[in-house]
């Protein structure tokens, strides 16, 4: 990871004093704009300075795509991420570069070199949350401007229920991670929690600056209400299972996805390390020990919401 330059500080510093949210409703209707002369400039932007690859998407002419939301957001081909077939593997989420993989200590996740943020507050300062995954597993992938935008279920599991934590639009490269002091704490973030072969796990979706909203394949687009968190639960008639591999939710602008396993729930690959590219679908760990403990939410908190 390469220390951040001038440009980056100086970056990072501007984000501080922006409207962080007024800059993202903007990008929000800039990238949903159907007026061609303007969607398609932003597309071959995009293609031009990112090297995007469309070879593995469904559509491959980048603009036909009605605007640059749904250019952003294009589905692949059905064969073009292999999923890790055998039971006990866990599949990559998305796309995209690793920043850090490891084990929870003491409440914390490293975010960099030198730089760690508190469990806690990953979880919007939930203690029933915060003590299932305390010593767990995690994983931090970083999507560019280049990726595969959907995210995908690192295995098979059961909706149990999903909080969005409201905060701050950050950008979330590596430079960013190395300047701003928890910085995945303090972004907005959608917590899916899931029953699964492994016990519960976690797939947080991590907002950043000039992504306009995320979404979930249950629950359609999920933004900001409030200040407080949100919480909905998914049980009986709502029950929801979604397979290895099925999409689960996707970010409209780039951004970051941060797994959670519990307790010698899971143990990484070697191969699966910080700076390292993943595909979405390929393996990057395995389940150590089977489970049927299960991830309890609190219904009595007062901004649960039943969906």
């Amino acid at each position: 990871m390469q220390p951040p330059q001038f440009k980056d500080k100086l970056n990072t510093a501007l984000l501080k004093i922006l409207p962080q949210h007024l800059l993202a409703a903007g990008m929000y209707r800039l990238t949903r704009s159907t007026w061609k002369p303007l969607k398609n400039m932003l597309i071959r932007e995009a293609v031009s300075r990112y090297a995007v690859d469309m070879f593995d998407a469904v559509n491959p002419r980048p603009t036909s795509y009605p605007t640059f939301n749904a250019f952003f957001t294009r589905a692949l081909k059905a064969d073009a991420r292999p999923i890790a077939h055998q039971p006990d593997t866990i599949a990559s989420p998305c796309d995209g570069k690793v920043s850090q993989a490891g084990y929870i200590a003491r409440g914390k996740l490293i975010q960099a070199k030198g730089h760690d943020f508190d469990l806690l507050a990953l979880l919007g300062g939930d203690k029933d949350l915060a003590e299932t995954f305390e010593d767990g597993a995690y994983s931090t992938i970083y999507l560019s401007p280049r990726d595969y935008h959907r995210v995908h279920m690192p295995l098979s599991g059961k909706l149990k229920g999903m909080i969005f934590v409201p905060g701050e639009l950050f950008s979330v490269s590596d430079a960013t991670a190395q300047l701003i002091p928890g910085l995945y704490a303090r972004n907005e973030r959608l917590i899916c929690g899931f029953d699964t072969i492994a016990g519960p796990m976690l797939v947080i979706l991590v907002g950043a600056i000039f992504v306009g909203s995320m979404e979930t394949v249950w629950a359609g687009e999920v933004r900001a209400s409030g200040k407080s968190p949100t919480t909905w639960l998914y049980e009986g008639k709502q029950q929801i299972t979604l397979k290895k591999g099925a999409e689960m939710g996707r970010f409209n602008m780039g951004s970051t996805v941060i797994t959670l396993f519990t307790k010698d729930a899971v143990e990484w690959d070697k191969a699966f390390a910080p700076g390292v590219r993943v595909r979405m679908g390929q393996r990057i760990g395995r389940v150590r020990r089977f489970s049927k403990k299960s991830l309890r939410h609190r219904p009595d908190r007062k901004h649960s919401a039943s969906a």
